[in-house]
């Protein structure tokens, strides 16, 4: 996608990044499930923290 930082113009940049999408190249079909890679908790006992 083309550079945007430097440009302060919202709907200018909104502009330039909208055909940078449609220009790019279609993404291809998903490999795996969208989760895949993300941690998996284990069940814990009533009343604790999931996450640390």
């Amino acid at each position: 996608m083309a550079d945007t930082t430097k440009i302060e113009d919202v709907q200018e940049r909104k502009k330039l990044k909208r055909a940078a999408r449609k220009a790019a190249a279609p993404k291809g079909p998903r490999v795996g499930a969208r989760g895949e890679n993300k941690q998996k908790l284990k069940k814990a006992a009533r009343g604790q923290s999931k996450r640390k």
